[in-house]
């Protein structure tokens, strides 16, 4: 709620709600993502051997219950360890989120955050947290999410701003549409 309220701090009256509903709805989506296939593809058993993303293990959050998963948590359960890292997985897209206030529809906005979450955040995850994933067996440490999180979220951020070009405020798109009528001949 802090990100959400931010956000729509950053934009115009009339993109306040719209602003705020994308962290809020991102966290709804990503929570019924993350339990259906997200957290078994970042954390569920490297698929292959190659270190590139996690096995159907953990399906539908199948076995995982309240008994303690020595390769991640010995000490707390299984379930408690996937919602701490649900707070992850539903906080990067929302910082996302930022870089295309007033520029996207609310639709997109879905549509982009469902397919960064399973294919660039999940996949991500288990290269640096999951035992078997590639850059932790490169020695990568990543304890407080500054790789998978904040570096994730904020190179995705600077592409999408990139690609989705300039914010236009009001005055610019009158200047714009006056600039269309006159004649350069």
């Amino acid at each position: 709620s802090g990100l959400a309220l931010f956000y729509g701090g950053l934009v115009r009256r009339k993109n306040v709600l719209p602003t705020i509903m994308h962290s809020f709805f991102g966290l709804a989506l990503v929570s019924v993502l993350w339990v259906l296939v997200g957290f078994t593809l970042a954390f569920g058993p490297d698929v292959a051997g190659l270190g590139l993303i996690g096995g159907p293990d953990f399906l539908g959050f199948a076995n995982v219950g309240l008994e303690p998963n020595p390769a991640y948590a010995p000490t707390i359960p299984f379930v408690l360890f996937a919602a701490f890292q649900l707070m992850f997985a539903a906080i990067t897209p929302a910082l996302i989120s930022g870089a295309f206030a007033e520029r996207k529809r609310f639709r997109a906005y879905v549509i982009f955050t469902a397919l960064w979450s399973i294919l660039i955040y999940s996949p991500l995850a288990h290269w640096v947290w999951a035992p078997g994933g590639w850059l932790r067996e490169l020695g990568a440490l990543d304890f407080a999410g500054g790789t998978v999180v904040h570096i994730a979220s904020g190179v995705s951020a600077l592409v999408a701003a990139l690609v989705i070009g300039h914010r236009r405020s009001e005055e610019h798109t009158s200047e714009l549409q006056s600039q269309s009528t006159i004649s350069y001949a």
